[in-house]
């Protein structure tokens, strides 16, 4: 982010989530660039990124590029068709009566893991007084992802139909198009290997598609991706089997576009300095667990800012630990130029993507506040959107 100095201030609460407006607007533009050279119609994946009251810069709906959303639930679809416009595409390993019938009546698009759940509900669908495209998830039993629990690919996977399981006349069963996800913050080369492990097994069925989805993990606006790469290759697939493509990113959509404020609580001594912050990676950023990673942090040393440093390079060397009660709500081992002091603001980077929809009230702690950035008038202004408080955490427990 561009805004660090101002975020480090007494002006933004602790904690809180900062969405950088003018990061989400770089993105997009990006992002709108792929469509206008490929025809594709890029979908944000609502999984990743859901804060609604940024949408408006998003959306073709208002003033944004992307066509529309992509949901893992009815809450999500609902979402997307409420604040975000356009197309609802909607997927999850498995959808209750309930859940169908209700999706009739909000998604464009409705995505199957099984061919048995298409077929147990396509009377629903298809009595759905609003056309819907149907479409399979498939699983080309070609894996790119690096750490197994977010490989929809890795051995006995739930996700998608594998090509033995793939009846040959499925298509004709009322399916407009498939679907297929298997990266996870990856470079447009694992796209290209995939797109080849699926039109070498599943050609006699592309052939047949309206259109073909080609999921998300696509880290398109990272700055060492290879647009050119991904644009080819999505150029590729349209003409090859004639038909509209769809990109659901959600990573790509708000990379670098967020942080999380953070303050130091205590300092206490065991092997290293144990440093408490006001909030917790098992509520928080709970990935930071369970990838697991290490967020970068940035902050305040003499004049200007520090981006803290692995703790053998650092001066001063602590483990950052968040306020619940679990053992391993650690953040990690980080290096600084000098001794952190209670009441020091601390900026976890890319804090924007799953972080937010992952967040939890374990022990009751309250969730961050929410806020945004923008500078697009020349200067930076902040706006609340919101605080939580004990409500939140009751009402979800009733």
């Amino acid at each position: 982010m561009a805004h660090e100095q101002m975020l480090l201030g007494s002006q933004v609460p602790s904690p809180c989530f900062v969405i950088d407006m003018d990061r989400l607007r770089h993105n997009a533009a990006i992002l709108a660039s792929v469509q206008e050279r490929t025809g594709a119609r890029v979908l944000l994946a609502l999984k990743s990124y859901a804060c609604w009251k940024t949408f408006s810069i998003l959306s073709r709906a208002f003033e944004g590029p992307l066509w529309g959303t992509c949901a893992s639930s009815v809450d999500e679809a609902r979402l997307g068709r409420e604040e975000f416009g356009g197309e609802v595409h909607a997927f999850a390993a498995a959808w209750t009566e309930d859940e169908v019938r209700e999706l009739t009546t909000i998604a464009d698009s409705i995505v199957f893991n099984s061919v048995r759940q298409w077929r147990t509900f396509r009377p629903l669908v298809e009595q759905s007084s609003r056309p819907i495209e149907v479409g399979l998830r498939i699983n080309p039993e070609h894996s790119e992802g690096t750490v197994p629990m977010y490989d929809p690919c890795s051995p006995g996977s739930r996700l998608g139909i594998r090509r033995r399981h793939l009846p040959d006349d499925i298509m004709k069963e009322g399916i407009s198009g498939l679907h297929f996800h298997t990266l996870c913050e990856q470079n447009s080369d694992a796209f290209a290997r995939t797109a080849h492990a699926v039109e070498e097994h599943f050609a006699p069925f592309l052939e047949q598609c309206r259109w073909i989805n080609v999921g998300g993990g696509h880290h398109i606006t990272r700055d060492d991706y290879d647009l050119d790469l991904l644009c080819s290759t999505l150029t590729h697939l349209a003409q090859r089997w004639d038909a509209q493509i769809y990109v659901e990113p959600g990573e790509a959509v708000a990379l670098n576009a967020g942080v999380l404020v953070a303050t130091v609580l205590d300092i206490t001594e065991a092997d290293m300095p144990l440093v408490q912050l006001d909030i917790s990676a098992a509520c928080h950023t709970p990935d930071v667990l369970e990838m697991p990673y290490r967020p970068n942090i940035i902050y305040e040393h003499g004049d200007g800012l520090k981006m803290a440093t692995d703790p053998e390079q650092g001066t001063y060397r602590c483990r950052l630990g968040g306020k619940s009660c679990l053992a391993g709500d650690v953040l990690g081992e980080y290096g600084f130029a000098a001794p952190l002091r209670i009441g020091q603001r601390l900026l976890l980077q890319d804090m924007a993507i799953y972080s937010m929809v992952k967040t939890t009230t374990f022990n009751g702690l309250r969730l961050p506040s929410i806020g945004l950035v923008d500078g697009s008038t020349g200067e930076d202004v902040f706006t609340l959107l919101h605080v939580f408080g004990y409500e939140d955490f009751k009402m979800r427990l009733a």
